[in-house]
C-alpha cells in the first residue's frame, strides 16, 4: 500500500476566489499570491493518486491566521474525507492563540473523522512553543484524542524560499522533548533535525517523532533517503509529496531509485504511515 502523507487541498471557492484569500491571511498570500502556485481540491487530488498508484493520501490544513479560517477550511476536509472514506485521511487546523475555541475545534475534527492536527505554522500563526499556558491544554487535547500533529519544519542554514519560516531544529527539539507522548510529524525531514541522531541523547528522547519527506527534491540531495534510514531508521520516515507543489511520481522515484533495502522503501511508502494512522 502506497500512502501519501501529506498533501493539500482547498476548497473550490479558495481556488476560484484566490484572491479574496490572500487578502485575508498573510500565510496564504505568502505562498499563494503567485498564480503559478498551484491550489488543487479534493477531486483532482484523487486524480493524481490514480495517476501514480496511490491508495490513500492524508489531506492535511494549512496554517491559517485566524479561526474562521481553520473552520472553513477544516469543513471542506471533513467534508472530503466522508465523500472518500477509503482514499483520504484528513487532519484539521486550529489557531491555538484562540485557545477555547481552538480545543472546541479539535473536538470537533475529531468528532468528524479526523487523524490528526496539522499542518501547523508556530511561527506565521505567532505560536511561542514555549508558552505552556497555551501549549499544555492544546497538547493534552490532540493526546485525549488520540490525534496525530503535524508540523512545518525548516532548515536553520540553505537558500531562502516562501515559507520557509523559522521552526528549526533547535526551536522543534525542546517542544518536541516535551510531549513524548503525542505522535509528531515534523514536515520536511524535520528541517534537517534527523542528522542530530547521530548524537545517541537527541534519537533516545523522540520516541514518538516521525519525518516526512514533503518537497524534498527542492532541499535535499536524494541521498537523504540513506543517511536518514542510517541515522534514525526507515522506520521513521514517511512518503509525503507537499502535492500539488510535486507530483507524487517525483518523490516515488526517488525513493524507488535510493540505496536503501526493498524493506526499507516499502516502510517509507507506506507501511509506516498504515500502522500509525492504523489501517
Amino acid at each position: 500500500m502506497i500512502i501519501d502523507f501529506h498533501t493539500h487541498v482547498f476548497p473550490p471557492r479558495v481556488k476560484q476566489k484566490r484572491s479574496q484569500y490572500i487578502d485575508r491571511d498573510p500565510c496564504f498570500a505568502l505562498l499563494y499570491a503567485k498564480k503559478e502556485a498551484r491550489i488543487a481540491t479534493a477531486e483532482e487530488l484523487i486524480e493524481s493518486m490514480d495517476r501514480a498508484g496511490i491508495e490513500v493520501s492524508v489531506i492535511v490544513n494549512f496554517g491559517w491566521i485566524t479561526h474562521e479560517l481553520c473552520v472553513e477550511t477544516n469543513d471542506y476536509i471533513l467534508e472530503s474525507i466522508a465523500r472518500y472514506p477509503k482514499r483520504l485521511i484528513g487532519f484539521g487546523t486550529v489557531q491555538p492563540q484562540s485557545l477555547d475555541a481552538a480545543i472546541t475545534e479539535i473536538e470537533r475534527c475529531a468528532q468528524g473523522g479526523a487523524r490528526g492536527i496539522g499542518e501547523m505554522r508556530p511561527d506565521m500563526q505567532l505560536l511561542d512553543l514555549e508558552d505552556e499556558s497555551i501549549i499544555s491544554p492544546f497538547m493534552e487535547t490532540i493526546k485525549k484524542h488520540r490525534l496525530i500533529l503535524l508540523t512545518h519544519a525548516s532548515e536553520p542554514v540553505g537558500h531562502d524560499y516562501p515559507g520557509k519560516g523559522i521552526i528549526t531544529p533547535d526551536v522543534l527539539y525542546p517542544f518536541l522533548t516535551r510531549h513524548p507522548e503525542v505522535t509528531i510529524v515534523c514536515a520536511h525531514w524535520g528541517g534537517g533535525l534527523p542528522f542530530y541522531a547521530l548524537m545517541p541523547e537527541v534519537k533516545k528522547a523522540l520516541p514518538n517523532v516521525y519525518f516526512d519527506t514533503a518537497a524534498s527534491p527542492f532541499l535535499y540531495e536524494p541521498r537523504i533517503y540513506t543517511l536518514v534510514s542510517e541515522l534514525f531508521g526507515a522506520d521513521r520516515i514517511l512518503f509525503g509529496s507537499d502535492y500539488p507543489l510535486l507530483p507524487q511520481t517525483r518523490l516515488l522515484q526517488e525513493i524507488s531509485s535510493a540505496s536503501i533495502t526493498e524493506e526499507e522503501k516499502r516502510l517509507i511508502k507506506g507501511e509506516n504511515a498504515r500502522k500509525l494512522l492504523k489501517i
